[in-house]
C-alpha cells in the first residue's frame, strides 16, 4: 500500500494462518506422493533404502497424523515383499533366548495394533533384557521401525525365519559405559 507521501509499507513479516484442516491435508498429500515414490524406489531395487525412507518418515508422524503413519507401514510391508528372501542386518550378538526373556505373539492381534503392542512392550524392557516377538510374517518393516526410532540402541536376533511362524528376539542393551 502506498500512502499519501508516496512511500510504501513494509511487506508484512506475518505468516499466512494455516489451519488445521489445511495442514492435514497437506500432510496427507505429502504422504501419498512420499508413498508413490518410495514403492518406486523399491520397485527399481533400492528397497532397503526405500525402507530407511519410509521408517523416518513413519517416526516423525506417527504420535501426530495416525492415517499418515498408517500409510507408510503399508509401504514398508509392501516394500519386504518385493525382495521377500532377503533379512534385515542382524546383530552379531549370541542367538540364544533367555529364561527372562517374555513371549509376545501377536498373530492373534489385529494388524492395526500389532506394531504399537511390540513398541510399548519394548519400552517397558529394562536394560539388558528382551522379548522374543512371535509373528505370521517377517517384521522386517518393524526391523526399519526400530532403527529409525531406537537407532544403535536395540537388538534384533533372527530365531526363526517362516515360513509360517517368525521368531525375532528383540532386545534393549546395556548402557556403554
Amino acid at each position: 500500500m502506498v500512502h499519501q507521501l508516496g512511500v510504501a509499507d513494509p511487506p508484512s513479516t506475518e505468516q499466512p494462518i494455516l489451519h488445521e484442516s489445511s495442514c492435514q491435508k497437506t500432510v496427507s498429500d505429502l504422504t501419498r506422493v512420499l508413498s508413490r515414490a518410495l514403492r518406486t524406489l523399491g520397485e527399481r531395487g533400492d528397497a532397503e533404502g526405500a525402507s530407511r525412507l519410509a521408517a523416518q518418515a513413519w517416526v516423525s508422524v506417527r504420535s501426530t497424523d495416525l492415517a499418515a503413519a498408517e500409510r507408510l507401514a503399508g509401504v514398508l510391508h509392501y516394500l519386504a515383499r518385493l525382495h521377500p528372501g532377503e533379512t534385515v542386518e542382524e546383530s552379531a550378538k549370541e542367538k540364544s533366548v533367555s529364561a527372562t526373556d517374555q513371549l509376545l505373539d501377536v498373530r492373534a492381534e489385529v494388524p492395526a495394533r500389532r506394531h504399537d503392542l511390540i513398541f510399548e512392550t519394548y519400552t517397558a524392557l529394562s536394560p539388558g533384557t528382551a522379548f522374543v516377538l512371535v509373528n505370521d510374517h517377517d517384521p522386517k518393516p518393524l526391523y526399519y521401525q526400530f532403527a529409525a526410532e531406537h537407532t544403535d540402541d536395540f537388538t534384533w536376533d533372527y530365531l526363526e525365519q517362516g515360513p509360517e511362524v517368525w521368531r525375532v528376539r528383540i532386545g534393549r542393551p546395556e548402557p556403554t559405559a
